[in-house]
């Protein structure tokens, strides 16, 4: 008898766990019909002997759980009578479980509401694909009108192009909309947009009331920057500076080392046009010239020149100067009076504005690029946010020093942009003949300012007694002047190195009073794709299903043990 209560005792031990093995053998069988999209318990497979199984010997030891825990409140019936504290104890179990219950549901609950409510996202793609940048965030946040973002793809749309939209979509408050269409299912929406329909569509057309702009990646992934930069160019008209020539200035249209092609091209990806001005022809600024950029003048300008640049900025127009080092020799062969004259300062306009450009080479002894002591690499920058805020280091070639003038208009107020990293081992060399060494009294010791920028607000829109035509086409009428010492740093030879193209940008940008950060170009991100076929899509919800369903079962082995106490 003894033997016995103890086989019923070891049975009864383990009848929760094999409930437990049971009940999952039986979900599991389901889960590879489902799988195998097709139900039938008449085939003799592994799917329906375990759901066939599982049911059968599941039910059996339910009725034997039941049949043991009745004999065994039977045999304590028989000991004693149950005590009065037994009736809380029966309460306590339900309670418990009604506790549970309540939590799980209110965790249901505040999660559903975080996950709605809380804009924080964690991306672990490779390259953040899934995250848009804070300029183009910012930017969005600038939007006043609506935009409306419409992909012609052919086939099966990719998951970053629909995330990538629908992120647009979130930050843009409705401003903007977006719609994925395969042309050739929809032929006669394709036609509005006056597209030859092919098998290779991909094309994304961005549609504002100032203009469409399309983006062609048939080849390459659509990229965040490629996509904000049409929707600039759509929303808003684009920004016109002009480059001076006529004075050996570098030349936007030269592809070679020493040409500012890319320099055009990146801001033309900004919504920022680039044409010629010569003014010993037109005599004039043109009235929709938001910036005048003056790349390295090579000669000195005609008086007349000067005169019309300094009315074009005294009436709140604006312009940056890119002046070119100081010609340089050995103690054998001394400077020509022609010579001399190379790459002027331009001082006579600069010096209205409380700056003056020295004849000096700024070096830099612990931070330069490769093996030339005066091409400074720094990333001492003061802060300005649309200008240095994020920017890595940036180098210039035999840059100068620039002063302030202590006699100057309170109306004009300065700042550095950029100046040498360091203290000790940086300085202006007034030394033309190659002897670098420094000479304190007479070299400027670091760290050596080598870029300004100069706001001047003016009180009227035009004071002078004569007005004169520039920007009439605008409300501005302050003055924004910027100086760098250097013109080469944004040729193509040097525009890709370390941050010195993002530098270029910002400060054009800046003085054309876009409301956006610009955008550099980026590598294209490689998308990875992971398509599923519809049973492995079956298979991902089993196993995402069987993730919550295991903790379940669990419950349940827990609570028939516990049914036994």
């Amino acid at each position: 008898m003894t033997i016995k209560n103890n086989h019923i005792l070891q049975l009864k031990k383990l009848l929760p766990a094999l409930i437990g093995i049971t009940l999952f053998s039986f979900i599991l069988g389901l889960s590879l019909f489902y799988i195998d999209a097709q139900f039938s318990l008449q085939s003799f497979n592994l799917a329906s002997c375990l759901t066939l199984g599982g049911a059968i010997v599941f039910i059996v030891l339910l009725i034997l759980n039941n049949k043991l825990n009745d004999t065994a409140t039977l045999g304590k019936n028989n000991q004693g009578a149950i005590s009065g504290l037994s009736i809380s104890k029966q309460w306590k179990k339900p309670l418990r479980i009604f506790s549970m219950i309540m939590a799980s549901l209110a965790f249901l609950a505040i999660s559903h509401y975080a996950a709605n409510s809380i804009t924080t996202r964690w991306d672990v793609t490779k390259d953040e694909q899934h995250t848009l940048t804070k300029n183009t965030i910012e930017f969005i946040s600038t939007l006043k009108e609506e935009v409306e973002l419409t992909a012609l793809y052919v086939g099966l749309p990719p998951k970053y192009l629909q995330d990538l939209f629908n992120e647009y979509e979130r930050l843009s408050a409705g401003l903007i909309s977006t719609q994925i269409i395969d042309p050739i299912d929809n032929i006669s929406f394709a036609a509005k947009f006056g597209n030859v329909v092919s098998g290779r569509e991909r094309k994304v057309i961005v549609q504002s009331s100032n203009g469409r702009k399309d983006v062609d990646f048939s080849d390459d992934a659509l990229t965040e920057e490629k996509l904000t930069n049409a929707i600039a160019r759509a929303s808003s008209p684009p920004r016109q500076v002009y480059f001076l020539v006529g004075h050996g200035e570098y030349s936007i249209t030269n592809t070679d080392h020493v040409g500012l092609s890319s320099f055009k091209q990146l801001l033309a990806d900004n919504n920022i046009e680039s044409k010629t001005l010569m003014l010993g022809i037109t005599q004039s600024i043109p009235a929709d010239c938001d910036v005048l950029i003056i790349a390295g003048a090579r000669t000195e300008l005609t008086v007349q020149e000067d005169k019309l640049i300094v009315d074009y900025l005294t009436t709140g127009g604006d312009a940056l100067f890119l002046i070119e080092h100081t010609t340089v020799t050995t103690p054998d062969k001394p400077l020509t009076a022609e010579q001399l004259l190379e790459n002027p300062s331009l001082n006579s306009i600069i010096n209205h504005w409380g700056l003056n450009v020295k004849s000096d080479i700024v070096v830099d002894l612990t931070n330069h690029v490769g093996d030339d002591v005066g091409s400074p690499a720094t990333k001492n920058y003061q802060q300005h946010k649309a200008i240095t805020e994020g920017l890595d280091y940036t180098f210039y070639v035999r840059p100068r020093s620039i002063e302030m003038l202590a006699e100057r208009r309170p109306s004009i107020k300065l700042a550095v942009i950029a100046s040498t990293a360091s203290k000790e081992k940086s300085w202006a060399e007034t030394n033309r003949n190659l002897a670098i060494q420094y000479d304190q009294g007479i070299d400027t010791p670091g760290p050596v300012p080598i870029s300004y920028v100069v706001f001047e607000e003016h009180k009227a829109e035009n004071t002078a007694p004569n007005p004169l035509p520039y920007k009439t086409n605008t409300p501005r009428s302050d003055t924004r002047i910027i100086v760098f010492t250097d013109a080469d740093f944004l040729t193509n030879v040097y525009i890709n190195q370390y941050s010195n193209a993002q530098m270029g940008l910002n400060i054009v940008n800046w003085l054309a009073e876009l409301d956006y950060q610009a955008f550099v170009s980026t590598k294209a991100i490689k998308v990875e794709r992971l398509d599923l076929t519809s049973q492995q899509k079956r298979q991902v919800v089993v196993i995402l299903f069987f993730t919550i369903f295991f903790f379940f079962i669990i419950g349940i082995v827990v609570w028939l043990k516990s049914k036994q106490r």
